[in-house]
């Protein structure tokens, strides 16, 4: 069996979005902009399995619990892009190519700014996890597959203790005493204006989705009423051609 440590007491150490499985399991589940069965994803084996919605505040959140916890040596996004922000894009640029003067380098969300993390952290995020993406998947039997293979490759914990990070909730609460990038104003404007945007989006989709759906509907009726026409026409010249045959 794998070797396996404890994590920093009261672990997960960050509140948030999600829900918590085995402490010791190697494998973080994250759902990106999708609420999907988490507690069936972490019934499933993980330790943990929850959203990210955001590519500042919603990263580092992410990091601080992983970090926390050694024994958790996957981190695997699946579920749906977030618009504006792409959490998802932005994770995978953080790990692959760090932080840049508190800008995640390579990222093409629209606020990549970790304040609350700093070098050692992001060094030993990298280290410790291997991110697997498997992004636009919401199929809960996929998830549980891919689970199971990790599990199936688990390396035992980090060689390294937890590493404890305090964050300041984004609502203004605290989780310990650091500024976070959100609690800018100029930020926040930015964030609300990406919210109002991405839910425009989205009545537009399901307006556009509704409208596509009652011309369909109409189509349908039209050619469910010119296929009666032509049958009953059909049977009209039949009859008449037995009137004149008789």
């Amino acid at each position: 069996m794998a070797d396996k440590k404890s994590p920093a007491n009261g672990w997960p150490i960050i509140q948030g979005d999600y829900h918590t499985g085995d402490a010791n399991s190697p494998v973080a589940v994250i759902t990106m902009g999708s609420h999907l069965d988490e507690a069936g994803i972490c019934a499933a084996g993980a330790a943990l399995a929850g959203s990210c919605k955001t590519e500042n505040l919603g990263i580092e959140k992410v990091v601080a619990n992983v970090i926390s916890n050694p024994n958790i040596r996957f981190v695997l996004l699946c579920g749906t892009e977030v618009k504006g922000h792409l959490s998802g894009q932005s994770i995978e640029a953080m790990h692959k190519n760090g932080v840049e003067g508190g800008k995640i380098v390579g990222s093409t969300g629209a606020i990549p700014f970790l304040e609350n993390l700093t070098a050692e952290h992001i060094k030993r995020f990298q280290e410790q996890i291997e991110l697997v993406n498997i992004m636009e998947t919401e199929d809960m039997g996929q998830i549980s597959a891919k689970i199971n293979e990790l599990k199936g490759r688990d390396p035992g914990a980090f060689a390294a203790d937890p590493i404890v990070i305090q964050l300041t909730d984004d609502a203004g609460g605290a989780e310990g005493g650091a500024t976070v990038a959100s609690a800018n104003p100029q930020f926040l404007e930015i964030e609300k204006r990406l919210d109002a945007i991405e839910q425009k989006i989205e009545f537009t989709d399901a307006e556009i989705a509704m409208r596509v759906g009652r011309k369909i509907g109409r189509d349908i009726g039209i050619l469910y009423g010119l296929v009666a026409g032509i049958i009953a026409f059909l049977v009209i010249i039949y009859w008449m051609s037995g009137l004149l045959f008789m």
